[in-house]
């Protein structure tokens, strides 16, 4: 007996109505807080009294405690962390506002210092005579620091102050692309730097150890205030600050947090990357306070400081004796002991006869 096509039909209906409530309990389940009998009790009684006061359960989400979840992962439990709320207004709020002070604070004094008082000159006539300064390797490194610090400051100058300064003023398309382009380069640079830092380290490590006529040099900040030359080693004592303070402790600090915020696969959770994020923040608004001093100094604020990085590594040798004088001795001193002891070697040589 051939069925019809209409009982066929109502037969698969029926097959699903009885498969459905199976199938329902397959499938995944929406997350829902454990609640005891008394709670759920107390929650009916409250929908009596109180319609639509869900408050108590808002707080038991908002618990950041592990409830029960098919997800597996760290955290995969707490359905609203509450810190996140937190870290945004700390970090929309006082370090953006008070770091964008900081650096046009920074700027401005820069710039009426240089107003005021201009480059800092050599006073004495150019004595002709080159000295080496930096070599090719301490200038590579130099600037393999500098590049990468760099960009790394101006895409997280963007990443972190754009919303509100760039934003209004370039419209969302073009800041979207301007911003996923900083956030790439910030995230495969921040390696590099850290690298081109440890390296830097260690080439420069042993001329910015700290000597007794260091503390002198900031009496009047290196001749800045007072006018008077203040002798030095091959790095004076600010630039020695900026050493220590900045490629050391601030790197170690932006590195660290970086490479958390870099690397979220290690399982580190919520609290942890977003304490990551507001210190590397407030750390890197302090590193590029800072390099304005180093930047300034190191181009337009001393006369001729540029180029012993930017060419051949030299200066005149006026310039060094009168910015960096112990340095000057030490390499006329080492000079002169090359040349006696050229010269005895020369002198013990017994001459052949001609043939």
């Amino acid at each position: 007996m051939r069925t019809s096509h209409g009982s066929f039909v109502w037969r698969l209906f029926l097959l699903l109505a009885l498969l459905a409530p199976g199938l329902a309990a397959a499938a995944p389940q929406p997350f829902v807080p454990p609640s005891s009998p008394e709670s759920a009790r107390e929650q009916a009684q409250r929908q009596q009294a109180q319609p639509y006061n869900n408050a108590p359960m808002w707080r038991d989400v908002r618990s950041e405690r592990e409830h029960q979840t098919q997800v597996r992962g760290i955290e995969t439990g707490v359905l609203v962390q509450s810190g996140g709320e937190t870290w945004r207004e700390l970090r929309n709020g006082p370090v953006s506002l008070i770091g964008g002070l900081l650096l046009v604070a920074i700027a401005a004094i820069i710039l009426l210092f240089h107003v005021m008082h201009g480059s800092i000159k050599v006073t004495s006539p150019p004595a002709g005579k080159m000295i080496q300064r930096f070599n090719d390797w301490e200038r590579w490194v130099h600037w393999s620091v500098a590049i990468t610090f760099c960009i790394l400051a101006i895409s997280g100058l963007i990443i972190l102050f754009g919303k509100n300064v760039l934003l209004p003023i370039i419209g969302h398309t073009l800041f979207s692309w301007l911003a996923i382009l900083s956030k790439n380069l910030h995230n495969f640079v921040g390696p590099l730097f850290i690298f081109s830092a440890l390296v830097m380290f260690v080439t420069y490590v042993k001329d910015n150890l700290w000597k007794s006529y260091d503390f002198r040099w900031f009496k009047n900040m290196g001749g800045m205030l007072g006018g008077e030359h203040i002798p030095s080693g091959k790095f004076n004592a600010g630039e020695k600050v900026w050493f220590w303070l900045g490629l050391f402790v601030l790197t170690i600090i932006v590195a660290v947090t970086g490479l958390i915020l870099d690397f979220p696969n290690f399982e580190q959770g919520r609290a942890i990357m977003q304490q990551a994020n507001v210190v590397h923040a407030i750390a890197a608004i302090l590193y590029m306070a800072l390099s304005l001093g180093h930047i300034y100094m190191g181009t337009i604020g001393v006369e001729g400081a540029y180029d012993s990085m930017r060419t051949n590594g030299q200066v005149d040798e006026a310039w060094a004796k009168e910015h960096h004088g112990y340095w000057y001795e030490d390499v006329k001193a080492d000079r002169t002991g090359q040349k006696a002891a050229a010269g005895v070697a020369g002198a013990g040589q017994v001459p052949q006869a001609g043939r």
